[in-house]
């Protein structure tokens, strides 16, 4: 049952009526209802990102059918159309928190639509829905030096801490990227797992700094969702993601080559 595999869902905003830079990755109130409505009708059994991190990590067996629901970045709706429904249902939750996206007094300004404020999120954290880390202006981590990517992650730790009175546990990866040297980093900031993305089921041998999740949008029908839940035809499902994300890989990649030697070809002048 420890190499069970287990469906981490990816939600971002759940909204009626999103802009265009989040609609992709929005979820209508009414499906977010009718999903969250199914997973018990099915009998899964909703974890914490936590708590499957520390059942894996102590070797402890998982409950009858687990998943993950998870959502990112900090939109607004996650307080006024999830939360109610979690509630509904008794099922916990994880959100992973961009601070320079929350409004209030460390707000960047680069929220896309409609975000959280702090009294929101501490509403969340008191109906039990753990709040993790999710940097905190949402870079590309794995194109940060050394300093701006500790300085991410603590600024965000150190906010978080400060907010809710804890420091998080769980952290997800702005855009799903990461790297060993982001990896590394993560771990030494004290998280004790992290997320990326991979559209693929959680499986323990992953490692608790590299669980993958399956992305939940708008156009995710009920069957495609059921589908989902059951482990069914992930890979089919998100083929096209995968093509374009190992395309936009191979680019960064040249692009990081081409710095590294712009950079060595200076030092040499």
């Amino acid at each position: 049952m420890n190499d069970a595999a287990v469906p981490i869902l990816m939600y971002h905003s759940v909204a009626a009526a999103p802009n265009d830079a989040t609609r992709a990755l929005s979820v209508a109130p009414e499906a977010f209802a009718e999903q969250m409505a199914l997973i018990g009708d099915l009998g899964l059994t909703p974890l914490s990102t936590a708590e499957l991190a520390q059942r894996w990590r102590g070797g402890r067996p998982l409950p009858a059918r687990p998943v993950l629901i998870t959502f990112d970045d900090g939109y607004e709706g996650v307080h006024r159309h999830a939360l109610p429904v979690l509630a509904k249902h008794g099922f916990p939750a994880t959100l992973f928190v961009s601070t320079g996206w929350i409004r209030g007094s460390y707000d960047t300004g680069g929220g896309l639509d409609a975000m959280l404020d702090w009294p929101q999120v501490r509403d969340l954290a008191a109906a039990g829905v753990e709040i993790g880390g999710h940097s905190h202006t949402h870079p590309q981590l794995d194109q940060l030096g050394d300093d701006a990517l500790h300085g991410e992650l603590d600024r965000c730790t150190e906010i978080l801490d400060d907010e809710l009175g804890a420091r998080p546990a769980s952290f997800a990866y702005p855009y799903g990227y990461s790297s060993r040297r982001v990896r590394r980093a993560v771990r030494a900031s004290g998280y004790a797992q992290a997320l990326a993305v991979g559209n693929a089921l959680a499986r323990r041998r992953q490692g608790p700094y590299a669980l993958e999740r399956v992305t939940v949008r708008r156009t995710t029908g009920a069957e495609e969702f059921e589908r989902l839940l059951q482990g069914r035809a992930v890979a089919r499902t998100f083929a096209g993601d995968r093509a374009l994300t190992k395309g936009y890989a191979l680019v960064r990649r040249a692009r990081q080559l081409h710095q590294v030697r712009r950079k060595a070809s200076r030092s040499r002048v």
